[in-house]
């Protein structure tokens, strides 16, 4: 059974699930019927050391930089439609792999273009981020967003992170109304 997280709830990856190495963070959405124009959400991780900064822009993983040197954060590839059921995007986590210096990988949605289509959050429906055992197939949580973020057109949606030699997953759902870029600059990514 897949445990519903609500927002700012976290949930212990390593007790929950002990055989854990291999994590599919898996995001989805749906668009409401708008003036026709196309939505096109994009899925990002960024790693993030202590210090709550990138190491380097490489730390930004997304459709056009698949991954980080480490190998140890793959971005499954870019869905331009949100058309059909299930995950839109996907992001592998591989926990054995993820370097020590890094404390959390943050799991980011934007909307390319919002600015310039007049799109928002609020156009959004099903919105979801959700995490699986990648070997087993197995659901372990999922965190679905409300209307807490129906102005904003990027969102931290969740968070994969170490805590006392533990991985855990916390639902974030905080909205930014300066789209990727205000988020990439929060965390010291140069776009």
């Amino acid at each position: 059974m897949t445990l519903t997280l609500d927002k700012g709830a976290n949930l212990s990856l390593t007790k929950t699930d002990p055989g854990l190495t291999q994590a599919r963070v898996g995001l989805g959405w749906d668009v409401r019927s708008t003036n026709g124009a196309d939505f096109d959400l994009d899925a990002s991780a960024i790693l993030i050391t202590a210090d709550g900064k990138v190491r380097s822009d490489a730390d930004f993983i997304f459709y056009n930089q698949k991954s980080d040197e480490a190998g140890s954060v793959i971005h499954q590839g870019d869905n331009r439609t949100g058309a059909g059921d299930g995950d839109d995007e996907q992001i592998t986590v591989d926990l054995t792999k993820v370097p020590a210096d890094i404390a959390k990988v943050v799991i980011v949605v934007s909307i390319d273009a919002a600015a310039e289509r007049n799109q928002n959050f609020g156009q959004v429906r099903n919105s979801y981020v959700r995490i699986l055992n990648d070997v087993t197939q197995v659901d372990i949580a999922k965190y679905e967003l409300g209307e807490e973020v129906a102005t904003e057109n990027a969102v931290v949606f969740a968070e994969v992170y170490r805590h006392n030699g533990d991985w855990k997953f916390k639902a974030v759902g905080q909205g930014y109304t300066d789209g990727l870029g205000g988020i990439a600059r929060d965390f010291g990514v140069n776009l």
